[in-house]
């Protein structure tokens, strides 16, 4: 018999698992789309330093007294100046979506050209812009990537700067440029010490630098005839005549134009490029191969990075309309839940009196499984106990037994999971009334009674009841507290009202035994049977409510790992069932009421609100990161002051302490990303068609209610039970 090679076995065992790996590239993915929409939008590596005037004593006079083209090719140190009755018109820190087309338009009207000076950020982000420009005879130059001031710059960032606004000049026209102007520059005469070292470094890498010596001051607004006066030169001379297409409202400089352009032509200047006013070749030469290849594919990611973000806004818009309706929901629908069973005289009809069978499934179990049924045995309320072992191999049947109770049967099976054992403890039960608990839950002693008495009315078929945690004295234990009361409890008063309720809890529900039978008992075809049970319900037409007096005080999962199994299977169970009842959309009668009214808020708020609610904090973090800083922090602290009132509101109506919510902000940071994550596992488990088997989790058995187990063994013989 052969085996498989060691190095496979170890190699199969470091293999990521797909439910890992692909949250994680999904991750990845998102925070380099951002990542790269922080960096065209100048808001990573921008650099706003405004280097101060400085001494003259290393610049060349014939520079300082030249023209505005200064040549430093080679070691050269020359200018040139623009023929007489040539106009070379510049635009700067562009394009802009909205005033270079005009500018263009203008141009085109009255047969002129000009040099566009554009960033890098804003040709990557408007590349048919840049295109167009091209198309169009005017010539392109570059203005760096990020538009720093470049004498604070290193050589590494500088040639960074050139590089990148090449390359995005060859992914959106299929050309580079030989020219540059440095931002924030004037006349040849105001180069200085700080800036001349960067020019001559300029002109080492091949580019010839442009300046100006007209400059129209339009990002001044001071005016279209005062622009146009500012522009004109004097006496016929040639001139390059510094303008903006970009950088605010450029109306004036627009409407300027219109007027400057038709003027000078008359006048008989001509406007052309900069290269051919002083008679040179192009200044463009076209790209092919990897350099275009290269091009293409950052014009194509900067589109790409620029429409994830533009979905992840719509998707927290949506998540805040979400999650602003739900809470208002909330608050409005569990406040008026509250009113209505609280309110004198209240009832649900005739006090239910009947016996009852309790059921309770376990497996494996032997921690907690005495403190359950002792708990039991304190009831207010004629029961019957029937434990169901579901195959055990820690002893949990041989526990209960020994216990020698009276009124408490053990039902034996191999194991074959909770729907099972369920249906398993319904073939035996005695009562019309069906309890059903989980093994490490602890009932008070009112607990039954209350959650039997909506059955006084005749319409409702099952009953929750409010579920606890009990071992809340540690930090993940608190932060379930919270969940439990503000996330579950408050959560069921308004689907109460709306009268959809999604799930009765598996630690603490209550059916009529008719109600079952009429859909076939609990069904194994999904993860969450507590949630398809309670969907099968109303689509039969019965009514579901909340119990919130009967109390039930389960023991939530003390680590990550156990934590991230349960709501694993919760989440995923959650979609099976919905998935499971989507016809009910397209029926009639009370199957297609919940379907059109009760599946679309759950589908809502417990599958795509969660799903989507991560988009809060990835804006929070590219907020504090990138800005408005001070804004996202009001943002998110109004987001957590919403919570805290609704979080707040629900221990009021569970008469809870206060002090608990002292971790809220903790649990909002820490607590909240584990859930996002298991939910994203869900969705890629559903989608993959992955499958997932039931997880039992790890019981400590330190859980329990103060007197209630001793009040047990003390009330044995007092109280009634069902024989």
């Amino acid at each position: 018999m052969s085996s498989r090679p060691r190095s496979n076995r170890r190699a199969s065992r470091r293999r990521l698992p797909m439910r890992y790996l692909l949250p994680s590239l999904l991750l990845v993915a998102l925070l380099a789309m951002l990542m790269l929409r922080g960096y065209v939008h100048s808001e990573i590596l921008a650099d706003h330093r405004i280097q101060p005037p400085a001494a003259t004593d290393h610049v060349p006079e014939k520079i300082l007294d030249g023209g505005p083209v200064i040549d430093t090719r080679g070691g050269r140190e020359t200018s040139m100046s623009v023929p007489e009755h040539r106009l070379v018109l510049t635009f700067d820190d562009g394009p802009d979506p909205e005033w270079t087309p005009k500018v263009l338009d203008v141009l085109k009207e009255h047969h002129a050209h000009g040099v566009f000076f554009v960033t890098g950020t804003m040709a990557s982000r408007y590349p048919d812009l840049v295109k167009r420009m091209v198309d169009e005879g005017h010539e392109v130059g570059l203005h760096t990537f990020n538009h720093p001031d470049l004498s604070y710059q290193s050589k590494s960032r500088i040639d960074w700067e050139l590089t990148q606004n090449q390359t995005a000049l060859a992914g959106a026209a299929g050309i580079r440029t030989s020219l540059f102007r440095p931002p924030y520059s004037s006349f040849a005469d105001a180069m200085d010490d700080k800036s001349w070292p960067v020019t001559k470094y300029i002109g080492s890498r091949g580019y010839i630098t442009v300046v100006n010596n007209t400059d129209s001051e339009d990002w001044k607004r001071p005016g279209v005839d005062e622009i146009i006066r500012r522009a004109t030169p004097k006496g016929g001379k040639g001139a390059i005549v510094l303008m903006h297409d970009s950088g605010g409202d450029r109306s004036q400089t627009v409407a300027a134009l219109d007027r400057f352009l038709p003027r000078l032509q008359g006048q008989g200047y001509d406007f052309v490029n900069l290269t051919e006013a002083l008679g040179a070749p192009s200044a463009h030469m076209p790209v092919h191969g990897v350099e275009l290849a290269k091009g293409k594919a950052w014009i194509y990611a900067v589109e790409a990075s620029d429409n994830v973000t533009d979905v992840l806004v719509v998707g927290l818009a949506v998540i805040g309309v979400l999650v602003f309706t739900r809470f208002g929901l909330m608050l409005l629908l569990s406040g008026a839940h509250a009113r209505r069973v609280r309110r004198r005289g209240f009832s649900w009809g005739p006090p239910v009196t009947e016996p009852v069978s309790v059921l309770v499934p376990a497996f494996n179990e032997a921690k907690c499984i005495q403190n359950t049924v002792r708990s039991l045995m304190s009831s207010e309320h004629p029961i019957e106990i029937i434990v169901i072992d579901d195959g055990s191999t820690d002893g949990t049947a041989r526990i209960v037994e020994n216990l020698g109770l009276p009124g408490v049967r053990v039902v034996r099976q191999h194991n074959a999971g909770k729907p099972a054992a369920l249906n398993r403890g319904l073939a035996n039960a005695r009562c019309d009334l069906i309890v059903m608990m989980d093994g490490d839950t602890v009932f008070e002693p009112s607990t039954v009674r209350e959650l039997v008495q909506p059955f006084g009315d005749r319409r409702v078929g099952a009953v929750a009841g409010n579920a606890k945690v009990g071992n809340k004295d540690t930090l993940i234990g608190a932060w379930q507290h919270i969940e439990y009361v503000m996330g579950f409890n408050l959560d069921r008063r308004m689907y109460d009202m709306l009268r959809c309720m999604p799930t009765i809890p598996g630690a603490v529900g209550a059916f009529r035994r008719s109600a079952l039978e009429r859909i076939g008992g609990m069904s194994d075809d999904t993860l969450a049977e507590d949630t398809d049970v309670t969907m099968a319900l109303h689509r039969d037409g019965w009514r579901v409510v909340y119990a919130e007096k009967a109390r039930a005080w389960t023991e939530a999962p003390e680590s990550v790992q156990q934590l991230w199994s349960q709501r694993y299977r919760w989440s995923y169970g959650t979609m099976q069932a919905i998935w499971k009842h989507r016809r009910s959309v397209i029926e009639s009668g009370p199957s297609g009421r919940f379907g059109r009214i009760g599946l679309p808020f759950v589908a809502l708020f417990m599958v795509l609100a969660p799903l989507l609610a991560p988009l809060i904090d990835v804006f929070l973090l590219y907020g504090l990161v990138f800005g408005p800083t001070e804004k996202t922090i009001v943002a998110w602290l109004g987001v957590l002051a919403i919570q805290a009132v609704c979080a707040a509101y629900a221990f009021r109506l569970d008469r809870e302490r206060m002090t608990h919510l002292i971790s809220l902000p903790l649990q909002q940071v820490l607590y909240r990303q584990l859930m996002y994550v298991v939910l994203l596992q869900s969705w890629i488990t559903a989608l993959t068609g992955g499958r997932l088997r039931w997880q039992k989790l790890r019981r400590t058995g330190r859980m329990d209610l103060p007197g209630i187990a001793s009040q047990g063994r003390q009330n044995t013989e007092d109280r009634k039970q069902v024989a």
